[in-house]
């Protein structure tokens, strides 16, 4: 039987991974953002990441997938790479003024 697992939450929004890379914010929503591990290094025996791609990426299914890259950046660490793709799914899902 499987188990149904909490999703974990970060700042109202859902992550989830999937290997090395991390989608934050939800798919009913006009945009995500996807984080990918490029590079690991070792800090008390623990792989942490230290280089970072961010990608702000439209949901929109009937959009080639290289035209639902909205912005992309590569950020050293996992916590400033979640901080700007953070903002930025923020602004992108802020209404319009």
């Amino acid at each position: 039987m499987a188990e149904k697992h909490p999703l974990l939450m970060y700042k109202g929004r859902p992550l989830m991974r999937k290997d090395n890379i991390v989608y934050y914010g939800s798919m009913a929503d006009s945009h995500i953002v996807m984080l990918q591990i490029l590079e690991t290094k070792k800090d008390h025996d623990v792989d942490t990441a230290s280089r970072v791609l961010v990608q702000l990426q439209l949901t929109d299914p009937n959009v080639k997938a290289r035209e639902r890259i909205v912005k992309k950046t590569e950020k050293d660490g996992f916590y400033t790479a979640l901080d700007v793709g953070c903002v930025w799914l923020e602004r992108a899902l802020a209404p319009k003024k």
